[in-house]
């Protein structure tokens, strides 16, 4: 199963609070800060939700264990 590589690139200030809730539950918390996530409907439908503040890369299992 591959996974998300997902990039807080772009500050929540000003957009609605759901958008900001929807950063939070990626696992976002700073700016810059990267998270891999499960390639799964309901994080491509969080990612979706907040697409013009986030910058998403799919990596592979084996990348993402030599990288461990």
């Amino acid at each position: 199963m591959s996974k998300l590589l997902i990039t807080y690139k772009k500050s929540s200030i000003g957009y609605s609070q759901a958008q900001k809730q929807t950063i939070r539950s990626l696992g976002l918390r700073k700016l810059n800060q990267k998270v891999i996530q499960p390639d799964t409907p309901t994080v491509r439908g969080m990612v979706f939700k907040v697409r013009h503040l986030v910058v998403v890369e799919e990596i592979d299992d084996e990348v993402q264990n030599e990288t461990s």
